[in-house]
């Protein structure tokens, strides 16, 4: 594990806004073992995963969700402690139960997700686990696996988007 000092910045990306900058030092370390992801912890307080994201200048920075900086009371500018350790988790984010369930049984939707690069399938992981209840979970994983057996692994978000607003209208 590596430990290390950083301020909340904002990002001049035109996906992410605010981060703070990992030491080169640690960036090298990480990449040069290939764990661009890492499990990060903030003030010794929140843990998540995440990847070592390139500034575009040879620098890194770890991306801080509106979420986070609310939970940990982050403004721009706060100075943060920042423990990271390799993240040799299979997925990089974790998989929602009712994913894993579907999954199991269906292994035209294994088949399909599992043809997904691993940042796609972080996505939907992301976009599955997101809801607080098991019920829009599930409705989600449903969603996404029909889609995707349709498609073939064809990913579109748009289309994966409507697809959510097909069935929220049943």
């Amino acid at each position: 594990m590596d430990s290390f000092s950083s301020h909340l910045v904002e990002i001049q990306n035109n996906v992410w806004n605010m981060g703070f900058e990992v030491p080169a030092n640690v960036v090298s370390k990480y990449l040069g073992n290939d764990y661009k992801r890492v499990n990060c912890t903030l003030n010794k307080s929140h843990t998540f995963q995440c990847a070592l994201m390139p500034m575009g200048d040879g620098r890194y920075f770890i991306n801080v969700n509106a979420t986070i900086q609310k939970k940990l009371k982050l403004n721009l500018g706060d100075e943060v402690t920042v423990e990271v350790e390799p993240d040799t988790s299979k997925y990089g984010l974790p998989m929602p139960e009712e994913l894993q369930a579907l999954l199991e049984i269906d292994p035209d939707g294994d088949r399909v997700f599992h043809a997904l690069t691993p940042g796609k399938q972080r996505t939907l992981l992301h976009v599955i686990g997101l809801p607080k209840t098991s019920e829009i979970r599930v409705k989600k994983a449903m969603v996404v696996v029909e889609y995707l057996k349709e498609v073939n692994g064809k990913l579109d978000f748009k289309e994966l988007n409507q697809a959510f607003k097909n069935a929220n209208k049943k």
